[in-house]
């Protein structure tokens, strides 16, 4: 087995370089500085800049230039995000000459992208030619920008600080070769010595197929798991600003939300299922399937080990590991009268719609006559995926409704019991249980609820079912 890991450094923490190398780069492991191969995120609320905010949806440049051809706006757009990768270049670089160079990298990336974003905007003018067809690739060239910056800023950076550190760049960048994906990574790493050099990858890679096609926004986490999958590493970690814990600190405290340890893959797709993502479930198959452990630390705590992520865990003893959970969730229900007998149809042309439009489903629920669809996505999206039905079965009722859903996960929550004592903690605080959800393999438990009730829920469940295994009380049948 080979001796390296391999690394991703998140952006929030990617914003704190102190940290980083203090933190992460300058703790060898087993005494060697090297045999790591970190994977970086572009700087702290930089892609929202160049795509669009993650959570309210406001256009980046990329949101601007697909929704007018015709103003200005995007340019606009661009110019301010110019301004903000230089100030953040003068609060890491000061005023020196790698201040200078690191100005000049970034632009010649942003000069080049503005030139092609007015190339098209002409082209497209031509009524020969779509907009629409072109704009995955105006998204993960603007994408990629966010990446190379932080990547070469951080080799930069270690280089200045003595570490031989090499800035490995898979955004494709001015090539004319559009490569596979395995085989771009292969390229750019093959004469990488891992025993004397420390590879600072830039977290998006080019390659003939679009990693945004299938990832959109989780592009980072398939180069880092093609990375671990195609070099053999011995172990994959992620820096995150925040351990995996047994809940949400804020919510619970920070002395009852503990880290928890150990888990296994199982229940980082459950995780990755409420957008909690300790790795996106795709991006995990590679590395499950060879066995490659996933360790998740936290930046800001360096002795700890974190979560120990692997296939094969499972809790000797039957607990809850992990309350956690999303609000501004759309419940979509259809109802139908004639639904009676095809309700394979309608899940088929629900689905198909759902998918059209790229809403996120959490869960569903089906009965004889009605399906309802929880949706992770903003109410416009809903809206349109409504409309859409509506076309295809207009005798149907349709209502939406902003909910919130909560999920206790674990890899062994056998108990008898477990189910009511849930639902008795809920009911403990008159909070009332909308739906819910138990799957025969028991890995997690749901419960829809009112979104005002979100937090009070995680704080009943999470002492309810955690803490009080963790105080050393067993968890029994209520």
């Amino acid at each position: 087995m080979n001796q390296h890991t391999v690394e991703k450094i998140g952006g929030t923490s990617m914003s704190n370089y102190v940290a980083i190398r203090d933190n992460i780069v300058m703790q060898p492991v087993n005494g060697d500085l090297y045999q790591r191969v970190f994977v970086v995120s572009a700087y702290g609320g930089i892609t929202d800049l160049l795509l669009e905010h993650k959570k309210d949806g406001l256009p980046g440049i990329y949101g601007l230039f697909r929704a007018s051809q015709s103003d200005e706006s995007w340019k606009t757009a661009l110019s301010e995000l110019r301004q903000r990768l230089h100030d953040i270049n003068l609060s890491l670089f000061e005023d020196t000459e790698l201040l200078v160079e690191a100005n000049l990298f970034i632009d010649e990336r942003l000069d080049d992208a503005e030139r092609c974003l007015l190339d098209l905007q002409h082209l497209c003018g031509h009524g020969h030619f779509a907009l629409e067809a072109h704009l995955l690739t105006v998204r993960e060239m603007l994408a990629s920008i966010g990446e190379a910056h932080s990547a070469y800023n951080t080799a930069k950076l270690l280089q200045r600080d003595n570490v031989n550190a090499v800035f490995v760049d898979l955004s494709g960048w001015n090539t004319n070769q559009h490569l596979p994906l395995d085989e771009r990574i292969l390229v750019s790493l093959k004469d990488i010595d891992y025993s004397s050099q420390l590879p600072i990858v830039t977290g998006y890679t080019h390659s003939a197929d679009g990693l945004m096609a299938s990832f959109d926004r989780g592009y980072s986490e398939m180069t880092f798991s093609r990375i671990a999958v195609l070099t053999e590493a011995r172990e994959a970690i992620i820096h995150k600003e925040y351990h995996l814990s047994s809940a949400d600190p804020r919510l619970v405290g920070e002395s009852q939300a503990v880290p928890i340890g150990r888990t296994n893959y199982d229940v980082a797709d459950q995780l990755a299922n409420l957008g909690m993502e300790a790795i996106h479930p795709k991006a995990a198959k590679g590395m499950r399937q060879q066995s490659i452990p996933l360790r998740v630390k936290n930046t800001f705590e360096p002795e700890h080990t974190g979560t120990l992520i692997t296939d094969d865990y499972v809790s000797s003893t039957p607990r809850v590991e992990i309350i956690a959970g999303c609000k501004g969730v759309y419940a979509l229900e259809l109802f139908d009268q004639e639904m009676m007998g095809s309700v394979d149809q309608y899940d088929r042309d629900i689905l198909a719609t759902i998918k059209q439009y790229k809403g996120d489903i959490i869960t569903k629920d089906i009965n004889a006559n009605t399906i309802t669809h929880y949706l992770s996505t903003n109410l416009k999206t809903v809206k349109r995926i409504q409309g859409a039905l509506e076309r295809i079965y207009p005798e149907a009722e349709y209502s939406v409704r902003k909910v919130a859903i909560i999920s206790a996960i674990g890899s062994n929550m056998k108990v008898p019991g477990l189910l009511a004592q849930a639902v008795s903690a809920i009911a403990a605080t008159n909070i009332s249980v909308l739906a819910m959800h138990q799957s025969m393999r028991q890995v997690d438990m749901q419960f829809v609820l009112e979104e005002d009730d979100y937090d009070q829920a995680v704080q009943s469940l999470h002492k309810a079912l955690v803490e009080i295994h963790n105080h050393g009380v067993a968890i029994c049948a209520a």
